[in-house]
């Protein structure tokens, strides 16, 4: 038998072994970015809550985030026998949103949120993400 030659030399197989290696890295590789976007990139949910704009504030100690509270109105309870306002905890990604919720502090707003499965640093602390205002009302004083 004659062995086919090219520009290059003598052409050899490849194991199959290293194909196989070489295949399950990419597939692992595969797999494995699309459960990373499935956890951090995903959106879960997303809707819109209403309530008092409770406070907005920039923190963190190497991403600085905006993180924020709506109180909803009305009562619930945890426990059996206790009474706890309704608290919307989100962080916010947008800058120019960031500060208009901060001037209007105390304002009702209707806030469109996204939620997602788990959290990135320089996204928040919470799952929830505030994206966009729907509307806000002063509140009289």
């Amino acid at each position: 038998m004659e062995e086919k030659t090219f520009l290059n030399g003598p052409h050899k197989k490849s194991s199959g072994f290293k194909k196989f290696i070489g295949w399950f890295v990419v597939i692992l590789l595969l797999v494995g970015g699309i459960i990373f976007w499935w956890k951090y990139f995903y959106v879960f949910g997303e809707g819109v809550k209403s309530g008092e704009l409770n406070y907005v504030v920039k923190k963190g100690n190497i991403f600085k985030t905006y993180e924020g509270k709506l109180i909803q109105s009305g009562l619930r309870s945890k426990a059996i026998g206790s009474v706890q306002s309704y608290e919307f905890e989100f962080s916010v990604t947008d800058d120019s949103l960031a500060n208009i919720l901060m001037t209007n502090s105390g304002n009702y707003f209707d806030l469109h949120y996204r939620e997602y499965k788990n959290t990135i640093p320089w996204r928040g602390y919470s799952v929830f993400v505030v994206d966009k205002i729907v509307s806000m009302k002063a509140v009289g004083r």
